[in-house]
């Protein structure tokens, strides 16, 4: 059963609430906990780490954005009632499926620069993207289909980006190793 929760008037509280949902949601559905947890631990992982670029980055960050992509085409494509929507050509199916084309593309290409440790032209920024794992866990739910797209949601992913980003950059500060 899916409860609609809308941010009364661009409440900060109403938007609390609805990116509340968006993170519990995995957690309330087994064949979605296998596919967010690993997005977690490299989250934590990144957040160790240097944020100066390094390949090492670049491969872990590709690795979680494949993983991302690939659950979300395994939950599109299995038989899972559950869902909110269904599928068909709709423009939330096509929303949903360039998000994953686009999450997949970058994190190939992110992987595969780590791996070969070297950048194509103009793309070092692949070294950079810790905090794509924030988005991938935020719009996990909605991506995996249980939730749908709204304005509301993807506010909420907005206003909750820079608290989180920098809640996290202060907490693993003294865990970060400089290189």
């Amino acid at each position: 059963m899916q409860l609609h929760l809308m941010a009364s008037e661009g409440s900060l509280h109403g938007y609390g609430q609805v990116f509340l949902q968006l993170i519990r949601t995995p957690f309330q559905h087994a064949d979605m906990v296998w596919g967010v947890v690993p997005l977690y631990f490299g989250w934590l992982i990144n957040e160790t780490n240097s944020s100066k670029a390094s390949y090492r980055t670049a491969a872990q960050t590709g690795f979680a954005l494949c993983w991302a992509a690939a659950h979300w085409l395994w939950q599109y494509f299995g038989s899972h009632p559950a869902r909110e929507t269904r599928h068909g050509i709709t423009a939330f199916f096509a929303v949903n499926m360039v998000v994953t084309v686009l999450v997949l593309a970058v994190g190939l290409l992110a992987l595969i620069s780590g791996i070969r440790g070297r950048f194509p032209k103009y793309g070092s920024f692949l070294g950079h993207t810790r905090f794509s794992a924030y988005f991938m866990i935020a719009i996990f739910p909605i991506q995996s289909n249980y939730l749908s797209w709204s304005w509301d949601r993807l506010m909420a992913i907005l206003v909750f980006a820079v608290p989180i980003w920098l809640s996290l950059h202060v907490c693993f500060l003294p865990l970060r190793r400089a290189k």
